[in-house]
């Protein structure tokens, strides 16, 4: 899978379909930071191991494709090996990891050629000067969705419409809503404020609703 090695010529660690071994105890954790820090290839390839399928998972929910996440989470262990004397221990190892595999999933979301622009405006709630929805009565379509939808194809709708936000909103959406992270994680992850965290994740999600209601043959409301 990933191509690195200091053994005077590339080496191949093992694909991710490796299995992960058992989470290992802070001090033995250190101590394999430290190996890998002092260029042990065992020991990146036992950092590899315990750690690839964390990655991939992480990764798979912001890029939404196998051979892409693939391709991200080779560039993640590349970075790792490039970048690991820079971790200080300030925070966990896993943290740190997960920073590094966001940055790297971001990047390639912004290198994607996206098939079409999408004016997220359009699909956002629209309001008179008096302050009351533009579209009224306003009609409660959420009730409607296990009646009308299976699961699958609301998961399908959710995921198209997550592909039309801006790799940052996206990134913080599937922090948020999937992940978990609270607003202060998904800052100190993303380099965001609070309040920008706030933002992006009150527009996303009413982007979703939004999109999602014109798929089902509403109005944005």
């Amino acid at each position: 899978m990933l191509k690195v090695g200091q053994r005077g010529s590339t080496e191949v660690l093992p694909s991710r379909a490796t299995r992960a071994s058992t989470p290992p105890s802070p001090e033995e954790e250190r101590l394999l930071i430290d190996r890998v820090k002092a260029g042990e290839y065992e020991a990146f390839e036992a950092m590899f191991r315990r750690y690839v399928a964390q990655v991939y998972r992480q990764v798979f929910k912001l890029i939404g494709n196998e051979a892409e996440t693939e391709e991200v989470v080779q560039e993640v262990f590349l970075a790792v090996h490039q970048k690991i004397r820079t971790f200080r221990g300030d925070s966990a190892f896993s943290t740190w990891l997960y920073r590094l595999s966001m940055n790297v999933a971001l990047t390639k979301l912004r290198r994607r050629k996206r098939t079409k622009e999408v004016c997220l405006d359009d699909y956002l709630p629209r309001f008179q000067e008096d302050g009351h929805h533009l579209v009224r009565p306003v009609f409660n379509w959420g009730d409607e969705l296990d009646l009308r939808l299976e699961k699958k194809e609301l998961h399908r709708l959710i995921q198209e419409a997550l592909e039309l936000l801006p790799p940052m909103d996206k990134a913080v959406i599937v922090q948020s809503d999937i992940e978990g992270l609270s607003n202060r994680e998904i800052g100190e992850v993303l380099g965001l404020s609070i309040p920008a965290v706030k933002a992006r994740l009150h527009r996303a999600r009413l982007f979703l609703r939004g999109k999602l209601a014109v798929s089902l043959g509403y109005s944005p409301t």
